[in-house]
């Protein structure tokens, strides 16, 4: 009988210790999957810059904004877009409420001799435009460019 009950007990603390290994959801359905966009952004003019808000918000209209990660990716002419005195002003305070990342190339801004206070405020900053935009492309996010 005690032989019996070592058993059971060790059957039950695996089975503890193992169901404590699992993830919570395993076997089970998960959430959504999260989807994963980044646009990029490199023309100095504004139908693109409509185009490219636009497309964002359709998209997180689309799958929900809870169920899909947006960045747009800022560099060369495209930069004078998110200057501090952008015409883009509305547009970009519309997007980046709604959970839009806006992120521009400081390699850029280096070149043109520009500082975080030269742009607009709510925006995000990378080393390299095009280096984030080949790194989010590494990890599986779709990319577009208007």
């Amino acid at each position: 009988m005690e032989k019996t009950m070592r058993w059971i007990k060790a059957f039950l603390f695996s089975v503890l210790l193992l169901q404590a290994a699992l993830p919570a959801d395993a076997g089970g359905y998960s959430a959504k999957p999260v989807h994963k966009v980044v646009f990029q952004v490199s023309d100095n003019e504004p139908q693109k810059w409509y185009l490219t808000l636009s497309n964002a918000k359709n998209v997180q209209q689309e799958l929900g904004i809870k169920n899909v990660q947006i960045e747009v990716v800022v560099y060369g002419p495209g930069l004078d877009m998110v200057l501090l005195e952008t015409e883009m002003a509305e547009k970009i305070d519309e997007a980046i409420s709604s959970g839009v990342k806006i992120v521009a190339c400081e390699n850029t801004m280096i070149g043109r001799k520009l500082t975080h206070a030269d742009m607009y405020p709510g925006i995000g900053y990378v080393k390299a435009g095009v280096v984030e935009l080949m790194k989010r492309q590494r990890e599986g996010w779709a990319y577009i460019r208007p």
